[in-house]
């Protein structure tokens, strides 16, 4: 068997869950001492992670998402570096890869990674490229968007679970109760946290409305949403403002402390409309924060109701407020999904997941 030689793509300019992710893998098959390259946007953030970690990159400019240039140069490299797994991690890598093989004759195993719990589109490039016989392994990072991607790929033998997995060692707790420090809150102001970009999908919309309940019933209650801004910044505050909540919720931006932060939060509150699997939540866990999310994607094999979280629904903050509140007043409860939460995290590790992953390469060589 051909030892494992892994071409990585990345076609995204920021950084968000999805290039953490590609940067645990990489870090962990690297302790493995399988050798890697990446092919990632020029001086993007994944490109700034690759150099500043010695990774060799291979960098494109983009241009438009079927650009045959960057196919034609994926081609090149793969020949000069004698790659023999390419692993694309977002859908216009996908894209890219398929464009190489068509086009320019690109012979390659492929391995796609998807994190999206929506259908695959019905373009009939996106069926094409999902379905060419040079598409070995789609590795989803949950069973549901497993189950969702089969309705479109007829080859369910290519389609494995492998979920993401969070730095366990990160989450030690801190004697410095940061947030309350800086914002001068008192000790007796229960604290919700949202973590995560503020776009669409993660409808921090519903956490200000679910907030807006909550304080009603517990007046000195304090919130914040801690991510960068991905368009949605504005209609939150708009929504923030139109509910009279700007001395309850405090948007802080990206912060870097996070680990250090959520252990001394009351509740973790996820109101994602879609979610590929939710590995803030995950962060929690490990945290020993109490979790109530909405069921969506593959939340749910997160957040096992009454044992690991509260699962409410999507765009429901009536119930999710009741959840809440059931959490903050019930110790007995909140202990019980801690207690469940940290021993379930165990198996989201980002080791276990590059063992899942490396498995898929090795079996694809063999």
């Amino acid at each position: 068997m051909n030892a494992p030689k892994v071409l990585h793509i990345s076609t995204a300019k920021t950084w968000r869950g999805g290039e953490q992710q590609i940067a645990y893998l990489m870090q962990e098959l690297r302790n493995k001492q399988i050798d890697q390259f990446t092919f990632c946007i020029q001086d993007g953030a994944f490109h700034d992670f690759c150099v500043k970690n010695n990774f060799i990159a291979t960098p494109f400019k983009k241009g438009f998402s079927i650009n045959p240039l960057v196919a034609a140069k994926l081609k090149k490299a793969v020949k000069a570096l004698n790659i023999n797994i390419i692993h694309c991690h977002d859908s216009h890598a996908h894209t890219f890869a398929y464009m190489a093989v068509r086009l320019f004759g690109l012979d390659c195993p492929i391995i796609v990674s998807r994190r999206v719990d929506f259908p695959i589109k019905s373009s009939k490039l996106s069926h094409w490229k999902y379905k060419h016989p040079s598409i070995k392994r789609i590795l989803c990072v949950s069973d549901q968007i497993k189950e969702i991607i089969k309705k479109d790929v007829p080859d369910h033998g290519h389609i494995h679970t492998v979920y993401s997995g969070i730095d366990l060692s990160k989450f030690k707790h801190s004697k410095t109760d940061i947030l309350r420090t800086e914002y001068n809150i008192p000790s007796s102001s229960p604290i919700v946290v949202n973590i995560g970009a503020l776009a669409d999908h993660k409808d921090q919309i519903t956490f200000v409305q679910t907030i807006n309940i909550l304080r009603q019933r517990i007046p000195n209650l304090r919130a914040f949403i801690i991510g960068k801004d991905q368009g949605e910044q504005v209609h939150i505050e708009e929504e923030i403002k139109r509910l009279k909540l700007k001395e309850y919720i405090d948007l802080t931006g990206f912060r870097s402390d996070v680990p250090l932060i959520l252990p001394h939060a009351d509740i973790f509150l996820f109101t994602s409309k879609t979610e590929g699997l939710g590995t803030s939540i995950l962060d929690a866990f490990a945290s020993g924060l109490a979790v109530v999310a909405t069921p969506a994607g593959g939340i749910p094999e997160l957040v096992i109701h009454k044992k690991t979280g509260l699962l409410g629904k999507i765009k429901d903050p009536f119930l999710l407020a009741e959840l809440a509140i059931e959490v903050i007043q019930n110790n007995a409860l909140r202990q019980k999904l801690i207690e469940g939460a940290k021993a379930h995290v165990l198996k989201f590790s980002k080791e276990n997941t590059a063992k899942n992953t490396l498995e898929h390469y090795r079996e694809i060589l063999d």
